[in-house]
């Protein structure tokens, strides 16, 4: 069983991989936010802009030109970065009210191939559905924002006691 879920992630990777820059490609129009993770690293220590400085050095990433915002969901929710968590993060964003032919596109995808983690996933979409909305800021704007304070403004206690960064 945790092989053919292993060869079922490995397949979410690739299509992950292989359609990203497509998606980008076609459908993304704004401008690049020209921010390095370097120059993220010297924000405040409680700063958004740190955190995601930190998450994207954590992981080895720099951030992918016009969809900052993805790696921003990720800090600002804690969810990591294997394949079950960036379905998870989508279908929370989804119940946020988040709308794209991406996001449906590895949703609805992710659930078919990953459907061992359902529960997760119906877990994060009642989060993104309670939460305060935030699919919709301007993240460049805030990253100089205290991360405890967006965070308290997004999510209840009991939320932020059930996600990640807790």
């Amino acid at each position: 069983m945790n092989l053919l879920r292993t060869h079922r992630k490995k397949l979410i990777e690739w299509l992950f991989e292989h359609s990203q820059n497509i998606y980008i490609k076609l459908f993304k129009k704004q401008k690049a936010w020209g921010i390095s993770r370097k120059q993220l690293l010297t924000y405040p220590i409680h700063s958004f802009g740190r955190h995601l400085g930190e998450f994207l050095n954590k992981h080895g990433f720099e951030l992918i030109a016009k969809v900052e915002r993805h790696d921003a969901y990720h800090t600002l929710t804690g969810y990591g970065t294997e394949v079950e968590d960036e379905i998870a993060l989508q279908c929370l964003c989804f119940g946020n009210g988040k709308r794209s032919l991406y996001l449906y596109g590895s949703m609805i995808l992710g659930i078919i191939i990953l459907p061992d983690y359902y529960k997760y996933y119906n877990q994060s979409y009642h989060i993104g559905k309670r939460s305060n909305p935030f699919h919709h800021f301007d993240y460049k704007q805030l990253l100089h924002v205290n991360i405890d304070d967006f965070r308290d403004a997004i999510f209840s206690k009991k939320q932020r006691q059930t996600l990640i960064f807790n």
